[in-house]
């Protein structure tokens, strides 16, 4: 997805493989993800993308942690959406391995990632337990 502070900016979907660039975009103020070979279009993820970052991901901290040591969170997460409820705020983020959830709008600019995995779009067919065995099943 593209957050809400993103929708002035030209953007595509996400693809497997896809090099990515984490960076701030004029006009607007969030950050999110941009194509290596085109810095000026918003990447849009769907949530549930694996993406890999090239070194442990760094992000803007508040004040208070700064005066603690930061712990690695890793190179991989996963993509998500928080704040659903709320319209005029970032919903964009990133799940670390640990749990860990950071807004995407907080990482720091010019980290390099790469998509490695899309989120399944189908749904896997629901079972009826009160079906009888030999029952054709669907798709919900």
């Amino acid at each position: 997805m593209c957050d809400y502070s993103l929708h002035t900016v030209a953007s595509r979907p996400a693809r497997v493989g896809d090099a990515l660039v984490t960076k701030s975009f004029p006009g607007t103020l969030t950050r999110g993800f941009a194509s290596a070979d085109q810095p000026n279009v918003a990447v849009c993820v769907l949530p549930g993308t694996e993406i890999a970052f090239e070194r442990d991901v760094r992000w803007s901290r508040p004040f208070w942690e700064l005066l603690q040591r930061a712990p690695s969170s890793g190179k991989v997460v996963r993509f998500r959406q928080v704040n659903v409820d709320r319209p005029n705020m970032h919903h964009d983020a990133i799940e670390f391995p640990n749990g860990k959830i950071v807004l995407l709008t907080a990482l720091r600019p010019g980290q390099k990632a790469l998509v490695l995995q899309m989120p399944a779009t189908l749904q896997p067919p629901r079972y009826d337990r009160a079906q009888p065995a030999n029952a054709v099943l669907t798709r919900a």
